[in-house]
């Protein structure tokens, strides 16, 4: 990629928020609208469960295939048909007539969306070349996020009660047609200086694994454990061979070698723990706020701003703290009062109390506003910027696969504790095994990242880098490594 002026800097980090933006913002404004899609379409808590999951799943399945592709034939080129195939779905989306057609719509969405996200991230990384400046451009795209928390649930909530579910996807044409025309004029191309080989088998093992395992954990509670057993043997039998037969590959799709590295090892299980903790608190926050309390879309919303506005407000303080004292005290932060949320919860039925309520959801806010810009940049900071796209492709499926389990896991929990009773009689007894798992996430955040970002984990880093750019000059000169 050619050396870009400072101003067209600005303008390529803008035209990749855009793109954050509609993704973010789509799951956020579809967490308000899920009780009057239960009610339109008649879904059960499992359906409200896919209509998330396929998404997330998708994602998940095809972001390392994304950011590869892109890294072979083109960063820009993927990054415009992602637009289109996004935008395509939302408006799909917004025509479905039952669940089962919604549920279909949403994984065509996915496909787009898994040429968005981490490819904006390579672009992202290859335009900004220096490591504070890059900081704090990741700084800025996390504050997207913020952005999309804190006006997706009173966006959707206003819409939702104003024209009806379907039109929260509307939101997404408009915003993804000018990032498309954007796109196009100002974002140069740029891919990696050797092309990898596609993995057809491993990527079939990752649609298998993360398939099979969600499956299993969202159809447990009605199905019965006899009944999901064969998925959980696949998704066992599928991550076995990934891990056989990934590392006997030059160019796998997961590059097994990355997880020699500390900071990425825990940057990938920060990821996971993050994500499943925000997808299970909306999850768990939409339907008590709704189903329990009885609030319609729009004060169900207002209600999500504790937690949005922190988001917003501590995403780019936390880059400036990544790019000026690394991500240690961001991640501290962050695990530390995201277990707090979740024991107010779990613990004293945060629920039940408008002040410990908002305690609650301020305390996540913040929590969630520093974790995402350490993540990040720890993912692709110590790799050889030749595999930026791959790095940071594995960073986004760890998000997706974190917000899909959570979603899956707590949702299962919440199934089995309601059982045939009602929503009103029995939330908050039955919501509070899920309050202790995602306790569980941010304590795991907290607990690695004090370990991972240490002296020693800084120098598994070096290693790692070093052994990947010794094996890249090994492979061009076409000697054996």
């Amino acid at each position: 990629m050619p050396e870009l002026s400072p101003r067209r800097r600005l303008l390529v980090l803008l035209i990749c928020c855009m793109s954050l933006l509609i993704v973010s913002l789509d799951n956020t404004v579809l967490n308000v609208a899920l009780p009057s899609m239960q009610r339109d379409l008649g879904a059960s808590t499992s359906g409200l469960q896919w209509t998330i999951d396929a998404y997330t799943l998708v994602l998940a399945s095809l972001l390392m295939l994304a950011g590869s592709t892109a890294d072979r034939i083109g960063r820009k080129r993927v990054f415009m048909a992602g637009l289109v195939v996004f935008s395509v779905g939302s408006l799909l989306c917004s025509l479905a007539p039952n669940l089962d057609l919604l549920i279909a719509a949403r994984m065509v969405q996915a496909v787009g969306g898994s040429m968005l996200n981490p490819v904006a991230m390579s672009i992202i990384t290859n335009t900004f070349t220096d490591p504070r400046e890059r900081a704090r451009a990741i700084g800025v795209w996390g504050a997207v996020v913020g952005i999309s928390m804190a006006a997706g649930p009173l966006v959707g909530g206003l819409l939702v009660e104003s024209v009806g579910w379907r039109s929260i996807f509307w939101i997404n044409l408009p915003v993804g047609l000018a990032a498309l025309v954007l796109t196009l004029r100002y974002v140069p191309e740029s891919r990696a200086p050797k092309a990898r080989r596609p993995d057809p088998l491993g990527q079939l093992l990752v649609i298998a694994l993360f398939g099979s395992l969600t499956y299993a954990i969202i159809e447990a509670p009605n199905a019965g454990v006899a009944s999901i057993t064969p998925y959980a043997a696949i998704a066992l039998a599928a991550l076995v061979a990934l891990l056989v037969y990934e590392p006997r590959r030059a160019e796998p799709l997961i590059d097994l070698r990355f997880f020699r590295s500390a900071p990425f090892s825990g940057a990938t299980v920060i990821a996971i723990s993050a994500f499943a903790a925000l997808g299970g608190f909306l999850f768990l926050s939409t339907l008590y706020l709704q189903n329990v309390r009885g609030l319609d879309a729009l004060h169900a919303g207002l209600w999500m701003l504790p937690m949005a506005a922190p988001t917003f407000l501590c995403a780019p303080l936390s880059g400036r703290l990544v790019g000026t004292r690394g991500p240690r005290l961001p991640l501290l932060i962050a695990g530390a009062a995201m277990t707090t949320s979740g024991i107010l919860f779990a613990a004293f039925d945060a629920e039940t109390s408008n002040t410990t309520l908002f305690l609650g959801y301020v305390l996540f806010g913040i929590g969630f506003g520093f974790v995402n810009a350490p993540i990040t940049n720890t993912a692709v900071s110590g790799m050889p910027r030749a595999q930026a796209g791959v790095a940071a492709a594995v960073a986004s499926t760890s998000r997706q696969l974190g917000q899909t389990l959570g979603v899956a896991v707590v949702g299962a929990v919440l199934v089995a504790g309601v059982g045939s009773s009602s929503y009103r009689d029995t939330f908050v007894s039955a919501a509070t095994p899920g309050w202790w798992i995602l306790t569980g996430c941010g304590v795991a955040v907290l607990a690695l990242g004090a370990v991972t970002t240490g002296p020693w984990a800084r120098r598994t880093a070096e290693r790692t880098a070093d052994r990947l750019e010794s094996a890249e000059v090994r492979e061009a000169a076409g000697v054996s490594a």
